[in-house]
């Protein structure tokens, strides 16, 4: 009845995931009980759970990217201290089938559970104000892929307590991926939280691609986009093209191990190649999926607090596009070795090399945009000159890595590790921090605690270069990636150095977490309801923070790439309408929450073989969305009373911030 789940299954005899699984357990008691003893959860049910609010689904992207970077961050610390022990001569507190799980596990975390809810958060929140759009075109989709999401996050973390995890790298490469090699559930579990956290990800940049080309303000023609959106439009073009890649590929893994097919294996025609073919024709869009949009991010606030205009808007935009295209092109340098020949490691080496042009001319934008500017030293703006330091040296070791005559020798060192972390936390993290900081003051109507922020930055920086430049160090003296046992101990002081700037990462993460705590605590001293005037040029600043529930009373007019500084200029910014109109909004909806968890409860079963649960489960997602589709009363209308009510209270406030032109 219970298919291959037994007691068993729970790992007794592990003693660190029996301790974490219990602090776990405790904590989310904890959580419980204080939601209801201060009988908060019908607010958090009506405002947030079931909310089509873009901006609240965009923060609880955000907030479930923070939990799940605790988690992999904890992998990583695990990982630095059982090699810096096994280098030492010791055995180390990890068995290797436990390490191989936890860089796995940390590997899927970080990319698909930290990095993407991340970029997707900030997107949900910011493209729609930036395009003057009151929402985004499908709201309970945009419900709906949040939830997938934590379909994934669910199934990834159930792993830690029932079963196991996969122990074959974050791409789950066969033939190690296959039932011969790996019979356990732990391919099973990566399976199915990839594949329906993917589902999530594909209907996200549906719904983006459609809100962005139509659904901009009057006025407001593709050049006159702002950065951000541009780079949001090309990340969710990679989305709809790739993620249906990796669904497909996992696909058929899946009917390799579970109706014995054999697409990758060697036996009756199959392949082991064509499946990182096919997950690298997915991956290396992927890494721009992540980092186009924080090169949005970049571009916005190089110009805010530059007090400039962007420096070569057009070749931003066309940079951008150029690098969407060649994105598709690069996919196998990621496999130099598989023995393609000269011919087609060539062409993927030039065509590498080629990509990092456009990236050098967002580089040199940014630079020219700082030039002669008046620079002000905002915690995002030390983000971002951080991210141009680093991620030059992580682009720099990518263009090395693109001669395929260095990548034999370097393929399968720390030296791509460091590069990729490099580009990632130097790229990706760095800018959604970064983001993070701009537009907090846009989204809760006070501003982050600047002492702390810029406290936190250091430890980061400093413990990204202290964490990984020796691991560049340790790739040219021969060290491997994926080794736990028996290190060689010429390694051990480059890796105590390395598990150094771990902890100082950690301090910077814990100086992020007293921020959001000071912040929160003080936030009536730091109100910010306006945005200072420098704080954005482009549409979102155009309404109050936090902007109410609407977006806009009335869709504005645009006149200029830099709206809402056109808008000032021309004394038009806070401008009281001469009518009121009602205003059409989707109404809450607990639909996708009922899908997520029988969602959950299909990934549970599938992992365990339990079919009479999937049957069931499958049904109910099924039955749940037709029962959806015939609701008809999904929107309602806020009432002028109710508009002029909420801008009446914006505008008194808007007053009291000293702004003199509000008509």
């Amino acid at each position: 009845m219970l298919g291959r789940l037994t007691l068993n299954s729970i790992p007794y005899h592990e003693p660190i995931i029996m301790v974490t699984v219990s602090c776990i357990i405790l904590i989310g008691l904890l959580i419980v009980s204080a939601i209801t003893y201060f009988k908060k959860w019908s607010y958090l049910w009506s405002e947030w759970l079931t909310s089509l609010d873009h901006k609240k689904i965009g923060i609880m992207y955000i907030i479930v990217a923070f939990i799940m970077l605790l988690r992999g961050f904890a992998d990583a610390i695990m990982m630095r201290m059982q090699q810096v022990l096994s280098s030492a001569g010791k055995l180390g507190f990890l068995p290797e089938h436990h390490y191989n799980q936890v860089f796995t596990a940390h590997g899927v975390i970080m990319i698909f559970f930290v990095a993407m809810p991340l970029v997707v958060g900030l997107m949900n929140i910011i493209v729609p104000l930036q395009i003057g759009a009151r929402d985004v075109a499908f709201p309970f989709l945009n419900s709906l892929s949040f939830w997938f999401t934590i379909i994934g996050v669910v199934l990834v973390n159930l792993s830690l307590g029932i079963g196991e995890f996969a122990q074959t790298g974050w791409l789950a490469y066969p033939p190690l991926a296959g039932i011969d090699s790996s019979p356990g559930v732990g391919v099973d579990y990566w399976i199915w939280s990839l594949q329906l956290a993917g589902i999530g990800s594909t209907l996200t940049g549906i719904n983006f691609f459609v809100t962005i080309l139509k659904m901009r303000a009057p006025g407001m023609n593709l050049f006159k986009m702002p950065v951000f959106t541009w780079t949001s439009l090309c990340t969710n073009v990679l989305i709809i093209i790739s993620f249906p890649v990796l669904t497909a590929t996992i696909f058929l893994l899946t009917l390799d191990r579970y109706l014995g097919f054999h697409f990758f294996t060697n036996d009756m025609g199959g392949n082991m190649m064509m499946y990182i073919n096919l997950i690298w024709i997915w991956g290396h869009p992927e890494v721009y999926i992540l980092v186009l949009p924080v090169f949005g991010i970049f571009a916005e606030i190089t110009a805010t607090f530059s007090r400039k205009r962007l420096f070569g808007y057009n070749s931003l935009v066309w940079a951008t596009i150029a690098i969407t295209v060649l994105s598709f092109i690069v996919w196998l340098h990621h496999f130099f070795t598989m023995g393609g020949g000269a011919n087609v490691n060539a062409f993927f080496g030039i065509m590498t090399m080629i990509i990092a042009v456009p990236t050098g001319v967002k580089i040199f934008n940014w630079i020219f945009t700082m030039y002669q500017g008046r620079i002000r030293m905002h915690s995002a703006m030390l983000w971002t000159i951080g991210f141009l330091i680093t991620f030059s040296i992580g682009g720099m070791s990518g263009v090395l890595l693109a001669m395929p005559g260095a990548d034999f020798v370097l393929h399968n060192s720390l030296f791509l590790i460091a590069h990729f972390h490099n580009v990632i936390i130097g790229g990706v993290v760095f800018g959604c921090m970064a983001g993070i900081s701009y537009w907090f003051p846009k989204i809760f109507g006070f501003t982050l605690n600047e002492t702390w922020g810029k406290l936190s930055f250091a430890f980061w920086i400093t413990g990204f270069f202290v964490a990984f430049m020796p691991l560049y160090a340790l790739g040219f003296m021969g060290m491997t990636r994926r080794i736990s046992q028996n290190i060689d101990p010429q390694f051990h002081f480059l890796l105590v150095i390395a598990t150094c700037g771990v902890g100082l990462i950690a301090a910077g993460i814990l100086c992020q977490l007293i921020m959001f705590y000071v912040s929160i605590r003080d936030r009536e001293n730091n109100r910010d309801l306006t945005g200072d005037p420098w704080n954005g040029r482009t549409l979102e600043w155009s309404i109050s923070s936090p902007p109410p529930f609407y977006n806009f009373a009335f869709i504005p007019k645009v006149e200029d790439l830099d709206a809402f500084w056109d808008m000032k200029q021309k004394g038009k910014a806070y401008t009281i309408p001469e009518k009121y109109e009602r205003i059409h909004m989707p109404k809450n909806s607990s639909a996708a929450i009922v899908i997520c968890a029988f969602g959950t409860a299909l990934g549970f079963a599938l992992v365990w073989y339990i079919w009479w649960l999937a049957i069931i489960s499958f049904f109910s997602m099924i039955i749940t969305l037709i029962v959806k589709s015939f609701d008809y009363n999904t929107n309602y209308y806020v009432s002028v009373d109710k508009i002029k009510e909420i801008e009446k209270q914006h505008l008194n406030r808007i007053r009291e911030t000293g702004f003199k032109n509000v008509k």
